[in-house]
């Protein structure tokens, strides 16, 4: 298998704030409690050990049997759906919305890191279990973000209005994505593998949460990922009391205020919390919960609730409760028996403002662990890299850099002028020391002088450049598309383009492959080229 590793932070794709938290700088100790090693893990285990009650355990095992009625489960599945009830059972947890047929590639990351890293734990700590967790957004309500996928560069939408939670939202009149879809991947074998699958997650099931769990355990059901909806009474029930916290108390703002400020002096704010990180839902409902004048509001209704009221309402509908992307990660901590959240760089960004919420809460605080990220590369691109003699590392330049690199070891001339610049400097240094010595009032003009040089030679340092770049036209026009193919849109593969379109090229070897070449634990960058 040929598979390169690029740190991170080589690849001008993540923040300084990632970069800083994966090489464990000093300054940012405080953000979170164990860091993704052996060590970390172990400390974790006890933690989550201590604090997750008999009780918690059996009310999320009684809510996945109920979630998965009517699903089709693998033996690995079953068995640690049944482990979820014993003491030395922990979860490695991801989540991600609902986007239609899985949205961008990166969602497959997600899980594949997921499971790996519950299998190489398993091997590190062999008396313990450890479950995988696909966390569904179902309670999100952008469905904007989740309704599209790219297939050969072309958008595939679903055009239709959406309210309230997402997960509810009926899937009736979707069979026109379908259509779309199957026109654009044609009639291979594996193209009518993917028509079939999509048809039977979302033309046939009834809801997208129902299909999201469709196509999520048909492609890792046999790997044992167990897919958790938060949208549930009994779960709800469980963080009732914290929802009853911030209602009554306000403290997530509050406890979040000398981390972010840190952050903002520091890096930046991934999430801003609101006076209230709740939202009152229903099933086309979904709005904010706010304070005015002594009373509690849900925006854009007329639903307005003294406190008394609103807690009695919580006491009674735990499931109108819905936690906002500040507060939801305490929920998952709350129910779940975890000790690591598997997320992308945005993600993980968020939860580092979090820890001072969770020892508010007295909830430990999980792992947080940068998810595997993949640039794939077919074997006619890799043939098209070599000869254009560009690296796996050149790849992540910036376009303009990568063809100015390109094109100055393709000519014959010296386009590089730094010789000549320094001397340039060498030469009005020397002129420096005699103006001290005679005048000064010639410094100005001096300076000016050597200002305009210098610039003169950047400017013809830039003409030569361009003048080569249309001598090796073709060349250049080869790089930039090369580039565009890898990086769509200027962006991650792994960002814009869907599973399917792999799969059309790769079909059931696909995911098995994933697998294989990802490790968690290593936290770099894998560039892999897929065989034919």
């Amino acid at each position: 298998m040929h598979t390169e590793q690029i740190p991170f932070s080589e690849t001008g794709f993540f923040t300084k704030l990632i970069a800083d938290y994966l090489e464990k700088k000093p300054a940012l100790a405080e953000l979170y409690e164990n860091f993704p090693d052996t060590r970390g893990f172990e400390q974790q285990r006890k933690s989550k050990e201590k604090s997750f009650s008999e009780t918690a355990r059996k009310t999320l095992q009684k809510a996945v049997k109920v979630q998965y009625e009517g699903f089709d489960i693998s033996k690995k599945l079953e068995e640690n759906t049944t482990r979820l009830s014993e003491k030395n059972t922990f979860t490695i947890t991801t989540g991600h919305q609902l986007n239609i047929m899985t949205g961008p590639l990166y969602f497959l990351y997600k899980i594949v890191t997921t499971v790996n890293l519950a299998k190489e734990l398993e091997k590190t700590f062999p008396h313990q279990n450890f479950v995988p967790v696909y966390w569904m957004a179902t309670e999100d309500h952008d469905f904007e973000e989740i309704n599209h996928f790219f297939v050969h560069n072309k958008k595939i939408r679903w055009d239709v209005e959406s309210k309230g939670p997402v997960g509810r939202k009926s899937t009736r009149n979707i069979d026109a994505v379908w259509e779309v879809f199957s026109k654009e991947i044609g009639d291979s074998q594996q193209a009518k593998d993917l028509k079939n699958l999509f048809y039977k997650a979302y033309v046939e099931q009834p809801t997208l949460a129902d299909a999201t769990r469709y196509l999520v355990n048909e492609l890792f059901g046999t790997c044992g990922l167990l897919i958790v909806d938060g949208d549930d009474k009994n779960l709800k029930q469980q963080f009732a009391p914290f929802v009853a916290k911030e209602l009554s108390a306000q403290y997530v703002k509050k406890s979040m205020e000398q981390t972010n400020q840190f952050l903002e002096e520091n890096y930046r704010l991934q999430v801003h919390p609101r006076e209230i990180n709740l939202f009152y839902i229903q099933n086309e409902l979904r709005e904010r919960i706010v304070l005015e004048n002594g009373n509690y509001r849900v925006l854009n209704t007329e639903k307005q609730f003294t406190q008394a009221a609103l807690l009695k309402e919580l006491e009674k509908h735990p499931e109108n409760f819905s936690p906002n992307v500040v507060l939801r990660p305490l929920y998952q901590e709350v129910i779940l028996p975890n000790l690591c959240y598997v997320g992308g760089g945005g993600e993980l960004a968020y939860w580092l403002q979090l820890k001072q919420m969770f020892q508010e809460s007295n909830i430990p605080f999980p792992i947080v662990l940068l998810r595997n990220s993949v640039l794939l590369i077919s074997k006619k691109q890799e043939q098209k890299l070599q000869k254009l003699n560009i690296s796996k590392r050149e790849l992540f330049l910036e376009e303009e850099s990568l063809v100015a690199q390109k094109i100055k070891e393709l000519s014959a001339l010296s386009l590089d002028f730094s010789v000549q610049k320094n001397n340039l400097k060498a030469q009005f240094s020397e002129l420096k020391k005699i103006v001290v010595q005679t005048d000064k009032s010639f410094q100005g003009a001096l300076n000016a002088q050597e200002k305009k040089q210098l610039k003169g030679l950047r400017n013809l340092e830039k003409k030569l450049l361009k003048a080569e770049k249309k001598k090796h036209q073709e060349q250049v026009q080869r790089i930039k598309l090369l580039k565009e193919s890898l990086f769509p849109r200027n962006g991650l593969q792994e960002r814009n383009l869907n599973f399917s379109e792999f799969y059309l090229n790769y079909g059931e070897e696909l995911i098995p492959t994933l697998f294989k070449i990802l490790s968690p634990m290593e936290q770099k960058f894998t560039v892999f080229t897929l065989e034919e």
